[in-house]
């Protein structure tokens, strides 16, 4: 008797008329390690709320979801809270105490167990977790990957035995994020949890997976092992993109033999490779940009209490015209601060903030916001206010008084129409971002600030939005990004930067910043370093080689 069983199951959303879900049909065993994979809007985060029967959605539902052979919609209701974890993309929608102890034993005290078997198991899980040293705490002043963490430890109090993950590590910085997929693997391999996890951090957790499930417009496309993922996907797929870096190198040079799929694989294949004397070369680094300065902040200092410790301090930076500057850093270290410092929403106590050589405090809201400023926050769904995807365009374009043509211009940018009827809560949260940036891009600012706009979106919309930023650069925008997606920007900033302890402590261009480094650099010159000195992406190591290959 298989351990999950999908029989013909398809989904259509109230008043849609095309279904979410198509004729699915899965078996998974006890044990196994799935990672379900696919474009934005796709139905992936649809089919794993099905697996849990208090989150499915609302809407018309054919075919049946077996667990232990029994339909999952009749399973007792103990079973169904206890069998089947539920872990969230954003880490503060699951927390719901304000000490971390009592959000370990909230989901038990809610069971009604005995107090030795709830202490018992709160510290069995806190020690396992490593939770023991911040037990104390409030969950209020946990970082990122603490919380996620913590979510996790509180759904594994309850003893699962299948677990389910939507995109939990999207908001994690790469640390954080690969500390929290190795505690999922221990979770799986030690005891023996089943785990469906929805991710678009392919480098670390493909090599986890005992199969992958790619979905393809409400349809399962691929069903096997990472490594057949080449073989099976149509050429020039979309998620072909997405794949770790070992794969994509192999594919794009046409590689034959056993596809490498983790970093050391990568490495091995690579330097059995043939190389001439010119491959010792280096790519050519980008060129300072000397364009005027838009933006300043001289030795900036900020604290959010009187007698509290200062989050930003001996804060310095200059952004120029026409630049698109990437900022990277540990969760909780004070990156969204700085963003909301540089667009006038916190007041710093000590040093100067300049835009267009004129103190920022100076300009009145109404001029800030409306013809220089705009800031798209981590939550996209703080922005919405309207029932509809069309009434929060008409919306903004109402205010800011703005023609019906670009409206239309930008529905087609961001690829829209199709969602123009839809709730913006009903979107994927890849769409929610789109929606986000395409409602505030209506204003065209001079300096556009984003805080995490990657998370949640595939590597095809990242693509996307890669072109959008390159498009508005070309018009004169100012672009400063927040990011956990090193990826991202390696491959399309000018200059990026790390914040650490209240600062910036090292900036430079995407070459020369992610050369050398052993843990904020791309994977493609983690297996790389040794034979193409500066190489930073993919396409940087097919250059390169297909030029030095004997």
């Amino acid at each position: 008797m298989a351990f999950i069983k999908i029989d013909n199951m398809s989904f259509t959303y109230p008043n849609e008329a095309h279904s979410v879900l198509k004729n699915i049909n899965l078996t998974i065993e006890q044990g196994e390690f799935i990672v379900l994979i696919g474009q934005s809007g796709c139905g992936k985060s649809t089919l794993l709320r099905h697996f849990k029967r208090e989150l499915r959605p609302h809407g018309n539902k054919t075919g049946t979801i077996f667990y232990k052979g029994c339909d999952i919609q009749q399973l007792d209701a103990e079973v169904a809270a206890t069998d089947i974890g539920y872990v969230f993309q954003h880490p503060d929608n699951q927390i719901v105490t304000d000490k971390v102890w009592h959000e370990l034993a909230f989901g038990l005290e809610s069971l009604g167990l005995d107090s030795p078997t709830i202490r018992r198991r709160v510290a069995e899980m806190a020690n396992f977790f490593g939770i023991h040293k911040w037990f104390h705490q409030k969950t209020t002043a946990l970082s990122g990957g603490q919380k996620q963490l913590l979510n996790l430890a509180s759904i594994m109090v309850m003893q699962p035995k299948l677990l389910l993950l939507d995109e939990p590590t999207s908001q994690l910085d790469p640390i954080a994020a690969l500390e929290f997929i190795q505690t999922l693997h221990r979770l799986n391999k030690e005891l023996g949890i089943t785990i469906i996890l929805i991710e678009h951090r392919l480098e670390e957790v493909l090599p986890l997976a005992d199969r992958v499930f790619i979905m393809d417009e409400g349809s399962i496309l691929f069903d096997g092992p990472p490594k057949a993922i080449l073989k099976k996907l149509p050429a020039n797929h979309a998620m072909l993109t997405a794949l770790p870096t070992a794969m994509k190198i192999f594919h794009l040079l046409n590689g034959v033999g056993p596809v490498p799929l983790t970093i050391r694989e990568g490495q091995r294949w690579l330097s059995n490779q043939q190389f001439n004397a010119a491959s010792s070369h280096m790519l050519a680094t980008t060129e300072k940009n000397t364009a005027n300065i838009v933006l300043e902040a001289k030795d900036v200092a900020f604290r959010y209490e009187k007698n509290g410790l200062d989050i930003v301090q001996h804060f310095n930076l200059q952004v120029r015209e026409c630049e698109f500057l990437t900022i990277i850093g540990g969760n909780g270290t004070g990156k969204s601060t700085v963003l909301a410092i540089l667009a006038g929403l916190q007041k710093p106590y000590r040093g100067k903030l300049l835009l267009f050589n004129k103190a920022l405090k100076s300009y009145s809201n109404k001029e800030l916001y409306q013809q220089y400023l705009t800031l798209l926050p981590q939550d996209p769904k703080s922005l919405f206010v309207q029932k509809t995807v069309r009434q929060e365009l008409d919306d903004m374009a109402y205010l800011h008084k703005i023609e019906d043509r670009k409206i239309q211009e930008t529905i087609q940018l961001f690829n829209l129409t199709h969602l123009l009827h839809r709730h913006p809560y009903d979107l994927s949260g890849g769409e929610q971002q789109k929606l986000a940036l395409a409602k505030l891009l209506l204003m065209e600012p001079k300096i556009l600030l984003l805080d995490e706009p990657t998370k949640g979106l595939d590597a095809h919309a990242k693509e996307e939005l890669a072109k959008i930023i390159k498009d508005l650069q070309v018009k004169g925008m100012t672009i400063i990004m927040v990011t956990h997606d090193i990826e991202f920007s390696a491959q399309y900033s000018s200059r990026c930067a790390l914040f650490f302890d209240g600062n910036i402590v090292s900036e430079d261009e995407p070459r020369a910043f992610y050369s050398g480094n052993s843990f904020y650099t791309t994977a493609a010159h983690r297996i790389t370093r040794e034979q193409l000195s500066n190489a930073i992406t993919c396409e940087d190591v097919v250059t390169l080689c297909q030029k030095t290959f004997v």
